[in-house]
């Protein structure tokens, strides 16, 4: 399959309040987002015309604006809004969209006071992460960087630089034959792939590392929910890398990622097996339901 440059397609991106033509958007490359990372994004997924938990991603990403020191100039029913009407306008009903807000060009230092705060919103068809024979299983090794402690990042926050070190550790895995990379935190605990959060299945119940130094992701938040409906124990615990020999599936969860089973991680082997595909074939029934019945699917 042919890779389309993200800069050379048809369509429209919303930009500070207007719709623009794809190739136009463009920003000045003094703009301190550029340089300095400040800058925060979402990534969505729409189903049927319906954006999954759109409001909770926007109030994320307002959130993590103000944890890198700014406010989004737009409110979040205007940012909700706006969402919708990228995917509409590309004619997308099931869709990838991506809101960032970043700082400008106006002034170009470590101080950023005098920046002004842009959000723009794109929207493309982008079927899962992994594709569509993901049911097999994909294969993590380990990385090498680690997921930083908390009082040397803003981890609470979907910054821009910290996926620096996930995309140095993907393709360090990829060079090695691997689809993705398993990063432990700086205790050298297990934390998450790249972009996904990661669950194993042991003795029959789920667990997951407690996100204390990396996103606790929206899908994560889902797929504990749903398997919590279906009577599954879920554990979120401190998970050593020696213990996941004992897992008996392993599978991660994100938007881009959505559910996927791990087959390997760095020599160790897992069978994709029913406690992953009953999560997957739940949470691929939830994100196809009106925002409503989403609710009340997940309400305790």
């Amino acid at each position: 399959m042919a890779l389309v440059p993200f800069d050379d397609r048809d369509g429209q991106i919303w930009w500070d309040g207007d719709l623009i033509p794809w190739r136009d958007a463009r920003l000045h490359v003094l703009s301190h987002g550029l340089h300095y990372a400040s800058a925060v994004f979402e990534g969505e997924r729409s189903y049927n015309g319906n954006i999954f938990k759109l409001r909770e991603h926007t109030e994320r990403l307002v959130e993590s604006g103000r944890i890198l020191g700014f406010e989004i100039p737009f409110g979040m029913d205007a940012i909700d809004a706006a969402c919708r009407q990228v995917l509409a306008v590309n004619g997308l009903t099931d869709g990838y969209i991506r809101p960032l807000a970043w700082r400008g060009a106006e002034q170009l230092s470590v101080s950023a006071q005098q920046t002004r705060i842009h959000l723009m919103i794109a929207a493309w068809s982008w079927p899962n992460l992994f594709g569509d024979d993901r049911m097999k299983g994909v294969r993590l090794g380990m990385a090498d960087w680690k997921r930083p402690h908390p009082e040397t990042a803003p981890t609470r926050s979907k910054a821009a630089g910290l996926y620096m070190i996930g995309t140095m550790s993907k393709h360090a895995a990829e060079a090695r034959g691997f689809n993705d990379a398993l990063m432990l935190d700086w205790r050298g605990q297990v934390s998450e792939a790249t972009g996904a959060n990661i669950f194993f299945v042991m003795d029959g119940a789920l667990h997951t590392p407690i996100p204390d130094c990396f996103l606790d992701g929206i899908t994560r938040r889902t797929v504990i929910a749903l398997a919590r409906k279906c009577g599954l124990q879920v554990v979120e615990r401190v998970i050593m890398p020696d213990e996941m020999q004992q897992a008996d599936e392993v599978f991660l969860a994100g938007s881009a990622a959505e559910i996927t089973p791990v087959r390997e991680i760095d020599g160790l082997q897992f069978t994709p097996g029913p406690i992953t595909e009953m999560l997957l074939t739940d949470y691929e029934a939830l994100v196809r339901m009106p925002p409503a019945e989403v609710a009340a699917r997940l309400a305790a």
